[in-house]
């Protein structure tokens, strides 16, 4: 029997490919919302970010989420997004 492949993805703010599990989920739903999916089981396109401060303000700085996404994110959604990540770490 082999090893068990780890599923890699990288993150918008550092570029950097990590394991999927180190990393949290943000999606754009079908109905154009922007949520973090912290079970990465949500319907919808996904990026991922760092559990990092850092690597957040950089997507952020380089608008990263937004080409991901191809849509425009408002900073209100940023600011619920930080919260999010904030209750995470």
């Amino acid at each position: 029997m082999g090893t068990k492949k780890i599923p890699m993805r990288m993150c918008t703010g550092c570029r950097e490919m990590k394991p999927k599990k180190e990393l949290i989920r943000v999606v754009k739903t079908s109905e154009g919302e922007i949520k973090l999916d912290t079970t990465g089981k949500l319907n919808g396109r996904g990026a991922y970010i760092c559990r990092d401060r850092q690597c957040f303000n950089n997507a952020k700085k380089s608008n990263a989420l937004a080409r991901a996404f191809e849509m425009q994110i408002s900073d209100e959604i940023y600011t619920q997004l930080e919260t999010e990540l904030e209750n995470i770490e």
